[in-house]
């Protein structure tokens, strides 16, 4: 590493809502880690919950979970890594020996930590990954390869999902990782899927996706007259309902849409506080199956498997980038939804 850098540039939380572009030293690299040279690195909703301090957060933290490069420098027993090398990480690090893990359940370790949320990550010129969270890629631009996280996150659905040929879906949001979910489960038995979203620029960009077969535009205004004519076109419902918005509202509501004997898969991101309201008997007469599925695990192989190739079509998702610097104009295109997707990113 001699010919590196001994500092970069970060950007850096001390605190919820508190954060300032630093210069801080460059990662320690352990005998198993690849350090990357950050091109790029992709900002999602979640982001939005790190900055007011929720989604398991620990600070002081970098951001950026979703990290693109070139292999920098690796550690002594690392194998099949060159520096130069096109590569993206997945940010998920688990202990290996706790109740969950020893089960085989490590989604579910006890001490689960992810770079750029519990610990340092890709907001940064450099950061360090363990090479078995190391992944090459080799068609995807350095941009559109920031959907391989979240998009990670769509196959872990599909695979909790489950669904049986010929079902048929509903999902709520045109959301990043939403449209890869909506594409993976056309993909994976989905014989008819509907995606109902705001007007706009995300219900415009899944149309040019390709990643449903019908679309159901709601009024921002008032979209009573939509959903009433979803429940009037699919009188029986659909076999399997995801909310990707992260709307407790609509999460309260997508029970109504589920046919009896189907799921309901709880997806986007909530506030803490968030609480729904469903009756009981509904979920026990209609034998109605609500699922979470939350991050994932080993499911890297598998994703750049559907984007590097062009089956899962993720090009114009993101549509803005940003320096660090620029970080403040990053969160308000964000919030006021200018932004699709963001990326920060780096010469």
């Amino acid at each position: 590493m001699s010919d590196l850098p001994k500092t970069m540039r970060a950007l850096r939380y001390d605190k919820p809502q508190s954060y300032e572009v630093v210069e801080v030293p460059l990662p320690e690299i352990r005998d198993n880690d690849v350090l990357i040279k950050v091109k790029a690195c992709g900002v999602c909703g979640t982001d939005l919950h790190i900055h007011d301090g929720e989604f398991i957060a620990k600070f002081p933290l970098i951001p950026g979970h979703e990290t693109v490069g070139v292999v920098a420098a690796v550690g002594k027993d690392v194998k099949g890594f060159t520096v130069g090398e096109r590569v993206c990480a997945d940010n998920s690090e688990l202990c290996g020996e706790c109740f969950y893990c020893r089960r085989g359940q490590t989604l579910l370790c006890e001490h689960f930590e992810a770079h750029g949320v519990t610990m340092n990550g890709g907001f940064a010129e450099y950061c360090a990954y363990p090479a078995g969270k190391v992944f090459k890629i080799h068609n995807l631009s350095d941009v559109d390869a920031t959907l391989l996280e979240p998009a990670s996150c769509a196959c872990h659905g599909l695979e909790k999902i489950a669904p049986k040929l010929g079902s048929t879906v509903l999902m709520f949001g045109a959301g990043p990782t939403g449209l890869c979910l909506a594409q993976l489960l056309k993909l994976n038995g989905g014989s008819h899927v509907v995606i109902a979203a705001p007007e706009g620029l995300k219900m415009e960009l899944a149309k040019s996706l390709d990643a449903a077969d019908e679309y159901v535009e709601l009024s921002r205004t008032d979209s009573q007259a939509q959903f009433e004519q979803i429940k009037k076109d699919h009188p029986y419902g659909f076999d399997i309902v995801v909310e990707a918005t992260g709307s407790p509202k609509i999460l309260e509501d997508s029970i109504n849409y589920v046919r009896r004997g189907g799921k309901l898969v709880v997806y986007g991101v909530y506030s803490d506080s968030a609480r729904v309201s469903w009756p009981p008997s509904k979920i026990f007469g209609d034998e109605i199956t609500i699922l979470g599925s939350f991050s994932e695990t080993h499911m890297f192989p598998a994703t750049i498997g559907y984007l590097d190739s062009g089956k899962v079509k993720v090009k114009g998702i993101v549509n803005k980038t940003f320096t660090i610097d620029q970080w403040a104009e990053c969160l308000e295109a964000m919030r006021n939804k200018s932004a699709i997707k963001a990326a920060i990113v780096f010469e």
